[in-house]
């Protein structure tokens, strides 16, 4: 009997992924991962900048605690806490300290959760890991899952192939209405706990507050992209995101807004008006970092420029240095530099790469 070490969450995925291998004939563990220390979000004065009595995440190893019990498999516990700053935190306070965007979900992944967790599950003697992620894996090949919702291989686009050898997605071939109904005939504890939303570490809370626990305010001109009229002053680059139309910062203007870009040199944040996006459009942009699951290295695929994105017909010109030119002769809007383009061929999820830089007809965008 092989033996399977699930990545236990205290939601509904995990759970029911457990509950599926033991149907399966296999030998189930849990092994919950504590990648956070609770303390850390407390405000300068040591209160806890959270409504309730108890962390999340303790209440997610509560939950996971009595799921196991149901299930009758033990469950082991593993602190992340310094590799998770090291590895995930840092790089995304530094990001933001470049003015871009990142998501720390799949560093999460390539450097926590199909690394450092495969490896102390090795140490417990696993054959197999697997996680409650909306996947799936035929050979090498990582297919999106079944559920085109909420099909997560966005997240999981910076693996090796190395990390995707004895890995297992159970809930990947059948969609979350399923696994619901599953959790709820048998009565598992988690059956009508909501999804986690937003990024782990911040969770529910205001993220321009938690970001100013780490990072200073550094106000600046906020400046009409077309007229290069100051209108107003920010409170942070790091505090906007492309794209974003809602607090941006300015007042007395009635016309619809929405920030196009950002100077960090200058510390300048651009805003452009009315409602046709079109400093937000874009042709093509230069991948850096890439990585590559899928022996399949296509001219012409799909991308998508972020998790909710749509998939865009692109063409790929192969780089030196490990990067990518990614062509969308029809346009795409917002896409932004620090995050991750993850490309796709039908449904094999073939890998994925940083935003490097944006351009719209052979230049670069000035503003971004």
């Amino acid at each position: 009997m092989k033996k399977v070490i699930v990545g236990i969450s205290g939601g509904v995925d995990s759970a029911v992924s457990a509950y599926l291998l033991l149907q399966q004939g296999y030998q189930v563990e849990g092994l919950f991962m504590r990648n956070w220390d609770a303390t850390l979000n407390n405000d300068i004065n040591g209160n806890p900048t959270l409504n309730n009595n108890i962390c999340p995440q303790e209440q997610d190893y509560n939950d996971a605690k009595e799921l196991c019990k149901l299930l009758n498999i033990p469950l082991h516990r593993v602190d992340f806490i310094k590799e998770y700053w090291d590895y995930v935190f840092t790089y995304f306070l530094k990001e933001l300290e470049k003015g871009r965007t990142p998501n720390p979900d799949l560093l999460c992944n390539k450097y926590i959760k199909f690394d450092l967790f495969k490896k102390e599950a090795k140490k417990l003697g696993a054959d197999k890991i697997a996680t409650g992620h909306y996947a799936r894996l035929e050979g090498s090949h990582l297919l999106r899952g079944i559920d085109k919702n909420k099909d997560q291989t966005y997240f999981l686009a910076q693996l090796s192939p190395n990390q995707l050898k004895d890995v297992l997605f159970p809930v990947g071939n059948i969609t979350k209405q399923e696994v619901r109904k599953i959790a709820l005939e048998q009565k598992l504890n988690v059956a009508k706990k909501k999804d986690s939303t937003g990024i782990c570490f911040i969770g529910e809370r205001n993220y321009q507050k938690f970001v100013q626990n780490y990072l200073k305010p550094n106000p600046g001109n906020i400046l009409n992209v077309a007229t290069k009229e100051i209108i107003g002053i920010h409170n942070g680059l790091m505090n906007y995101t492309i794209g974003q139309r809602r607090n941006v910062g300015i007042s007395g203007y009635n016309e619809r807004h929405y920030v196009c870009g950002k100077d960090v040199e200058k510390n300048i944040l651009y805003v452009a008006f009315g409602n046709s996006n079109e400093y937000l459009i874009s042709d093509e942009c230069i991948l850096e970092e890439v990585n590559l699951i899928s022996d399949n290295h296509p001219t012409f695929c799909t991308a998508k420029f972020r998790y909710r994105g749509e998939d865009i017909p692109v063409q790929l010109e192969y780089l030196e240095n490990n990067e990518i030119k990614v062509i969308y002769k029809n346009g795409a809007k917002a896409v932004t530099p620090g995050q991750f383009c993850v490309l796709y061929l039908g449904e094999e999820c073939l890998g994925s790469g940083i935003i490097k830089e944006v351009r719209k007809e052979n230049k670069k965008l000035w503003y971004l």
